[in-house]
C-alpha cells in the first residue's frame, strides 16, 4: 500500500509496541531490521507504549476521538489497531487488529 499510494499523500506510520504478550522485545535497531526483512519501507517509530499512564500522546489523542473509540472502548486490544486519519488530521475510521489492510485500502478512494 505504502508503494501504491505515497505520491498520492498517503503515509504509513508504524509505531512498535512491546505491551501484547510481548511481541516486540527487541531494540528499536533490531525491530526496524525485522521490518527490512519484509521489505516494510511505511515510516517505522520508536517503540512506544499505547496504553496506560504511559500511552504516547498520539495514541492518547486517536483513542480519544469520536471515530477512533473501539468495540471495547478506547483501549487497544492487540499489536496492528489501525487509524485512518484524514488529509485535515481527523481520525475517520478505526481498524480492528484482525482486519485486512486491504480492508482499509477500500476506503481511501473516500480520503484521498
Amino acid at each position: 500500500m505504502h508503494a501504491s499510494y505515497a505520491e498520492q499523500g498517503l503515509r504509513i506510520l508504524g509505531f512498535p509496541c512491546n505491551q501484547f504478550g510481548g511481541q516486540e522485545p527487541g531494540t528499536d535497531a533490531e525491530i526496524k531490521e525485522f521490518a527490512k526483512g519484509y521489505n516494510a519501507e511505511f515510516d517505522l517509530f520508536s517503540k512506544i507504549d499505547v496504553n496506560g499512564d504511559n500511552a504516547h500522546p498520539l495514541w492518547k489523542w486517536m483513542k480519544a476521538q469520536p471515530k477512533g473509540k473501539g468495540t471495547f472502548g478506547n483501549s487497544i486490544k492487540w499489536n496492528f489497531s489501525k487509524f485512518l486519519i484524514n488529509k485535515e488530521g481527523h481520525v475517520v475510521k478505526r481498524y480492528s487488529p484482525t482486519d485486512d489492510p486491504v480492508v482499509v485500502e477500500k476506503d481511501f478512494p473516500k480520503y484521498m
